[in-house]
């Protein structure tokens, strides 16, 4: 894996005592810092709901792009041009050929693999990534339920399914915590968190980090995850995510679902190509539960991505 270009001018850039000391703890702080403070690279995928990853490919790279295959996402690319960075400007893109989408955000959609004919829910949709990704792969068959809390939100949303050709989605505006006596055969919850593996793309992330917020994200997120398993059929599979490394956040998020639900379990997954890390099964004296160990833990500098966490859900019959 090749050296990350640095973001000019951060060589001074100070971090948080409290967060040195806490990454330190957790991962190699010197590698994590390094790939954090460097350009996240431009990621695309192609919508097969309107054209072949094959004949997309060629008319982008016939453009003067370069496109080099994600190894864990048959229909994602890194997309870079010698001269310019305007994705967003490509004909290709306008017509919802392709969706700009950073490569670990396309993860938890494979986990949870969801199927023609299912009924599916993503909890917290927009801005519509991983959602218009789930239409792609139902090809437009079934019922996708895309929930957001804020009115605001859903302007994005409703753009991104239209320009993506989406016809199996229903939108809906609520707070995850009300839904409630429904049945879905899969439910992806990729939920609000503090965002720090998401620093190379926005450094405000470290000036705003404070262990008051992932305490009061933690149990929000609490809320929500269990909302999420009352809402799933028997039988039925859920994906918990997160862009945040936060282990009060992920491994103990799933761990208070497990020890609470006798009836759910963590599916071991493993997706070709992707490197992870070790979940993090004890953090501050508090000790997670032993089917953590099968969620997948993602930091910057395993695969030059965003950080990421997903662990994937069973609900028992």
């Amino acid at each position: 894996m090749p050296e990350p270009e640095q973001i000019p001018n951060t060589e001074t850039f100070v971090f948080k005592p409290a967060f040195i000391e806490r990454y330190s703890e957790l991962t190699d702080w010197e590698e994590f810092k390094k790939y954090s403070l460097s350009f996240l690279r431009r990621s695309i995928r192609v919508n097969t709901l309107l054209g072949s990853v094959k004949d997309v490919k060629k008319s982008i790279e016939a453009k003067g792009w370069k496109l080099t295959p994600i190894p864990w996402c048959k229909e994602g690319f890194w997309i870079a041009h010698d001269e310019r960075r305007d994705v967003g400007n490509l004909l290709e893109y306008h017509i919802g050929k392709i969706y700009v989408q950073e490569a670990a955000s396309m993860i938890p959609p494979l986990v949870l693999q969801p199927k023609p004919g299912d009924v599916v829910l993503d909890m917290a949709a927009s801005p519509g990534s991983k959602t218009t990704q789930m239409a792609a792969m139902m090809k437009n068959d079934g019922l996708l339920v895309a929930n957001d809390c804020k009115g605001d939100r859903l302007q994005s949303l409703g753009i991104n399914l239209q320009r993506s050709v989406i016809t199996n989605c229903l939108i809906t505006l609520m707070r995850g915590q009300g839904i409630k006596d429904m049945q879905f055969d899969k439910i992806l919850l990729d939920a609000p968190c503090s965002g720090t593996g998401t620093i190379r793309k926005s450094l405000k992330t470290i000036s705003i980090w404070n262990a008051g917020m992932i305490t009061k994200l933690a149990r929000e997120q609490k809320e929500l995850i269990e909302v999420a398993f009352q809402n799933l059929k028997p039988g039925g599979e859920m994906v918990y995510s997160t862009c945040s490394l936060e282990p009060e956040e992920n491994e103990g998020v799933v761990s208070y679902l497990l020890e609470k639900y006798d009836n759910a379990e963590i599916v071991k997954v493993v997706l070709p190509g992707l490197k992870v890390s070790p979940a993090v099964m004890e953090f501050k004296k508090e000790k997670y539960h032993s089917s953590v160990k099968h969620a997948l833990r993602i930091w910057p500098q395993d695969n030059d991505t965003e950080g990421f966490f997903i662990a994937k859900i069973r609900k028992k019959e």
